[in-house]
């Protein structure tokens, strides 16, 4: 019985790869029967793989027969010559704190004591964290979620390996992993809050399970595991087409966490099932995390993209989602502006040579260039075409500016020079035309002259300034990072 356990134990491991000779695995042991079971199961398994192995105890100190737990834990660590470590948190504390359940301060505490073992081992980046979750914990979590209504990744329940952790004994039942220990007369600690109705999982543990495994289908959670497996690889799938459909209709090349633009009329192309994934996963991408995303959030963003006009929509975490034309943007409230950025301030003085940053616009550099070097031996005609035409790097006829040269944002007045006749058209009508939203024309930065825009970057520069045959010297203006978008 315990070899057939072990066998399928090993096979688990070795088909999801979660040890490999040479690792270092950090077991994280409760002294209940999963933990102390999979821990003798690793033991065992150093002989077929050669591995380093060492135990890690979190007291939480909740329970009075805490001490005595880890006090086992030491004892059975020695006596299996397995290396220990005794980790002692103030959970009651930490959840008081950071106005968390018991339950989550306890997972957070659990996997920051693993990776300071990690840390001290020298093992950060490389150790693998085992834990104990059975077939029946999958279970309990796979209804726990589908009560929630989580989507298809809460459902799928969990995972055999996720970043560094692993669970080897995810495929054993708890009934396995107890009948393991009594075959081989091992004792273990009982935890008396998981004999408790106080949590959600308890009473899905202790009344559903046992009722659908007796009244409605025997082997209801192995069936409900081979379910768990499947809407896994559904969702490894379809996560990695959510991201190519990002990368196809989003444009996050300024600053991700703070502004997001979304063609919306591509993207309403696609699949419905595939458009709230892609609109969920631009939330991730701006929250820290995402449990106060709801599905009704995915909804009111459809609703918004599918409306015809300029309509703006308040999302959890300062988020705000706005539609201009056909682009949907979300952005998130700054909470404080750069001194250097206040209203009393005009802008930047151009002075080259001078490279200035500007977040979320990139790093502007201005240089002076010898037009006589650049051309010397050619007619300008023929090396006209040598001028640089790359939406981030322009060349203009320095001598032409009669001000102190500004980088800042838009004034009433300002205007460019619109073609060779040097006709004239207000920014504000430019940008209109061009189709820039409202709500982003403030903030982007422009290139003046007075009120003379020399450039708007990522749309046009103005005709007045072109570099001609007359032109002396040339002030060669390029940005790293930032503006993305536009024509010229």
């Amino acid at each position: 019985m315990t070899d057939m356990i072990y066998q399928k134990v090993k096979k688990y491991i070795i088909q999801h790869q979660m040890i490999m000779q040479g690792d270092f695995v950090a077991a994280g042991v409760s002294g209940g029967a999963d933990s102390v079971c999979m821990l003798y199961l690793l033991k065992q398994l150093q002989k077929d793989i050669p591995y380093r192995l060492t135990a890690v105890h979190v007291n939480h100190q909740v329970r009075e027969d805490a001490d005595a737990d880890a006090s086992y834990v030491k004892k059975l660590c020695d006596k299996m010559e397995i290396p220990c470590y005794l980790k002692k948190v103030d959970m009651r504390e930490y959840a008081r704190q950071h106005k968390l359940s018991s339950e989550e301060a306890g997972r957070v505490l659990r996997y920051q004591a693993f990776k300071e073992v990690l840390h001290e081992q020298k093992e950060s980046r490389h150790g693998k964290i085992a834990v104990a979750h059975n077939a029946n914990d999958r279970a309990e979590t796979m209804l726990f979620h589908m009560f929630r209504g989580s989507g298809l990744a809460g459902v799928g329940s969990i995972r055999p390996v996720r970043d560094q952790i692993i669970r080897p004994v995810l495929c054993l039942t708890r009934e396995e992993t107890e009948n393991y220990l009594k075959k081989r007369d091992i004792t273990y600690c009982q935890d008396s809050t998981n004999e408790e109705d106080l949590y959600a999982r308890n009473r899905i543990r202790h009344h559903i399970l046992p009722y659908a495994e007796k009244e409605i289908c025997a082997g209801a959670v192995p069936h409900m595991n081979d379910l768990a497996d499947i809407l896994m690889e559904t969702e490894v799938y379809l996560s990695r087409e959510t991201k190519r459909l990002f990368q196809m209709y989003a444009d996050d090349t300024a600053d991700p966490i703070q502004c997001l633009r979304i063609w919306g009329k591509g993207l309403l192309t696609q699949d419905p099932v595939m458009v709230k994934r892609v609109l969920l996963y631009a939330l991730e991408q701006m929250t820290p995390h995402r449990k106060d995303i709801t599905g009704q959030h995915i909804k009111d963003l459809l609703e918004l993209i599918r409306k015809d006009g300029s309509k703006e929509l308040s999302l959890p975490y300062g988020i705000k989602a706005y539609k201009e034309y056909e682009t949907l943007f979300l952005q998130k409230e700054q909470t404080q502006t750069p001194d250097r950025f206040s209203k009393e301030q005009d802008g930047f003085v151009v002075k080259p040579p001078v490279e200035i940053f500007v977040p979320g616009a990139g790093s502007f550099s201005f240089i002076l260039v010898d037009r006589n070097f650049l051309f010397k031996e050619h007619d300008f005609s023929q090396k006209e075409q040598n001028i640089p035409q790359n939406r981030y790097t322009k060349w203009f006829d320095y001598d032409k500016i009669t001000t102190s040269l500004l980088l800042r944002t838009r004034k009433t007045g300002d205007y460019l020079t619109i073609d060779k006749a040097l006709h004239t058209q207000s920014l504000k009508q430019y940008m209109i035309n061009e189709k820039i939203p409202k709500m982003q024309r403030d903030s982007m930065y422009i290139l003046a002259d007075g009120s003379h825009v020399l450039w708007v970057p990522g749309y046009r520069t103005s005709q007045y300034y072109k570099v001609d045959e007359s032109t002396k010297c040339i002030l060669q203006v390029q940005i790293r990072g930032g503006y993305h978008g536009g024509t010229n």
